[in-house]
């Protein structure tokens, strides 16, 4: 009997989570869109379907990502903050 493999995270599992992290949120959106076209499509085998759900989970943290940070500029804007608080790039 085959082995089960083990659940820590592998190279593709890394990778995967960089897929999008230098994309601007509408990139990341629309990526994220045609990832979701894709998993739609009924001739994909088991791999092609877990590369693409990680390739769409990683669109989509960046998208609330992005989201977060402007939220958070927002809040302090709203705040009262006289200073502009500059726009930094996500890491």
């Amino acid at each position: 009997m085959p082995k089960a493999k083990a659940t820590s995270k592998t190279k593709e599992d890394e990778g995967s989570q960089n897929v999008g992290a230098d994309l601007s949120y509408d990139e990341a959106h629309t990526a994220l869109q045609l990832a979701l076209s894709a998993l739609q499509a009924t001739d994909l085998d088991v791999e092609e379907m877990t590369g693409l759900y990680r390739q769409a989970r990683a669109y989509l943290d960046r998208c609330e990502a992005v989201l977060a940070h402007v939220e958070q500029e927002v809040m302090l804007w709203q705040e009262g903050e006289i200073a502009v608080v500059p726009f930094k790039e996500l890491t």
